[in-house]
């Protein structure tokens, strides 16, 4: 069985980008632009070993390198040459049939992209991914250049493992070369050109980093809960309805503080996040909820949206009942729903409505209240 090792270079700093941060680690849609890096050189499935080579005295990987299994670190050099042999000497031991040499900051490299190079190295000892050039080229002094002779270049670039090995070997102490494709040359090797792809850029100024966040970015949906809830009316003083309390000579028979308001609510977020009901969560079964305030599970609800990184964007409750009335306490109710919600006021609906008489509600036994919430959530 053919072995395939992939080398991935992320030791220089990035000076082009800016910043403190070498540009392999600042983030792009949520995540270092390595990690991006590794996730399309991993979705390869032809591959069996991987070295990533980062600078000396780099703490910045200890945080990333675990995510991906099968993953040796080498330390880089001064120069792209220095550490790519610096990759392939960590690959003695296992000595692969291939070894594939990529960019760490060319997030964009397909798994197609990735198979052509390795289908070209079944007959050659080196392949390279390009891409024509659509304009025209002149020199600095205005002479026109045969575009149809030249190539962009991209990585990865593959090559039989022994034969790059021994071509860097023989390189003098201290020579450096932009791509290792030079070397390759330079050591007599026959040289395969694949079909590049636009979208396997290299990251190396700052508006590339917005190119890469608009492409890297995970399209949002958005979600739509709905949660509906009774309870009927008991003696007492006080009656809770969406967070805010009534006097008015009754109130709600439940386990908790009955607020069939926030109840159907938090249903309608749960739901919204596929993420079961509030008695799944909150079961009137357990002592600890006895009395307690549906603030709380409706702020559990709201936690649970910012761990899935969603936002939440309106919500909607409908109070059904004969009694008590609502308009007087409907504005508090969506002010305390909305400081719950952490939403503007604008996006809080509260409304109620009666069955003529009809039902339970109607005969005023007790109350219902459906809402629907609205999510944006990632993909």
């Amino acid at each position: 069985m053919t072995s395939i090792a992939q080398i991935i270079v992320a030791a220089g700093k990035g000076a082009r980008i800016g910043g403190d941060t070498p540009k392999q680690y600042q983030k792009v849609a949520g995540k270092a632009l390595l990690e991006w890096t590794l996730d399309a050189v991993y979705a390869a499935p032809q591959i069996t070993n991987y070295v990533l080579v980062v600078a000396p005295n780099d703490s910045l990987i200890a945080d990333i390198a675990p995510k991906y299994p099968n993953l040796q670190l080498a330390t880089g050099g001064a120069t792209r040459t220095a550490s790519v042999k610096a990759g392939l000497d960590a690959l003695k031991d296992i000595a692969p049939n291939h070894v594939l040499i990529h960019d760490g900051a060319r997030p964009f490299a397909s798994e197609a992209l990735i198979s052509e190079i390795i289908s070209a190295l079944e007959s050659a000892p080196a392949a390279v991914p390009t891409l024509p050039i659509a304009d025209a080229i002149k020199t600095l002094t205005g002479e026109s250049v045969d575009r149809e002779a030249l190539r962009r270049v991209q990585t990865p670039q593959g090559f039989d493992y022994a034969k790059i090995f021994a071509a860097f070997e023989a390189l003098p102490e201290g020579e450096s070369f932009a791509d290792d494709i030079a070397i390759a040359q330079r050591a007599g090797l026959e040289i395969t050109f694949t079909q590049g792809d636009e979208n396997n850029f290299k990251v190396t100024y700052p508006a590339d980093f917005a190119k890469a966040e608009m492409m890297l970015k995970t399209e949002d949906y958005i979600a739509t809960g709905t949660g509906y809830d009774v309870h009927r009316f008991t003696k007492g003083d006080v009656l809770w309805l969406c967070g805010v309390p009534i006097e008015c000579g009754f109130t709600l028979l439940g386990h908790s503080d009955a607020d069939a308001g926030l109840h159907a609510l938090t249903d309608a977020i749960l739901g919204a996040l596929a993420f079961g009901d509030i008695g799944d969560h909150f079961p009137p079964s357990d002592p600890q909820w006895k009395g307690a305030s549906s603030d709380k599970f409706l702020s559990y609800a709201i936690e649970k949206i910012k761990e899935r990184g969603g936002a939440l964007q309106h919500v909607d409750v409908t109070l059904i009942c004969e009694k008590p009335k609502i308009k007087p306490h409907r504005e508090a109710m969506r002010a305390r729903i909305a400081a719950l919600c952490e939403l503007p006021l604008i996006r809080v609906s509260v409304k109620a409505t009666t069955t003529e008489k009809l039902g339970f509600t109607g005969r005023a036994e007790g109350l219902a209240a459906q809402a629907a919430a609205t999510i944006k959530l990632p993909a």
